[in-house]
């Protein structure tokens, strides 16, 4: 894939819903291949913290693809903490990371899920 498709992808997730804080496609190595963040906010992470986010997200979906044959595939990956909401999808080795505001109830966090389904589908042919 280019990065003009990555950067698609970030943008297309990004126009989902207002309560997007931050969409990266994350590379197999740990690597931000695209992102688009919301202007009127700041990052929750330094820059380093950042990077250890996403080598975390890298090693992570490498481990877990030892589980895909008994499994399955991972589809999506909801977490829930104190300041933020993230969901990531797997596009072949690479991972779609996107935080989400706190606040948002469940029925917009399951909405923007079956908005991003078909998006990251159609980049993972």
């Amino acid at each position: 894939m280019s990065k003009k498709d990555f950067e698609k992808i970030c943008d297309t997730i990004a126009g989902i819903s207002p309560y997007i804080r931050f969409v990266g496609v994350i590379g197999e190595s740990g690597e931000l291949l695209a992102y688009k963040r919301r202007p009127d906010l700041l990052p929750l992470l330094n820059e380093k913290d950042t990077q250890y986010q996403f080598s975390h997200i890298a090693i992570k979906t490498d481990l877990e693809g030892f589980f895909d044959k008994n499994l399955g595939e991972i589809e999506f990956v909801w977490e829930e903490r104190k300041k933020v909401q993230t969901i990531s999808f797997a596009i072949k080795k690479s991972r779609v990371w996107i935080s989400i505001d706190k606040k948002v109830i469940r029925s917009e966090m399951l909405r923007i899920i079956d908005s991003c389904l078909p998006i990251v589908k159609k980049f993972s042919k």
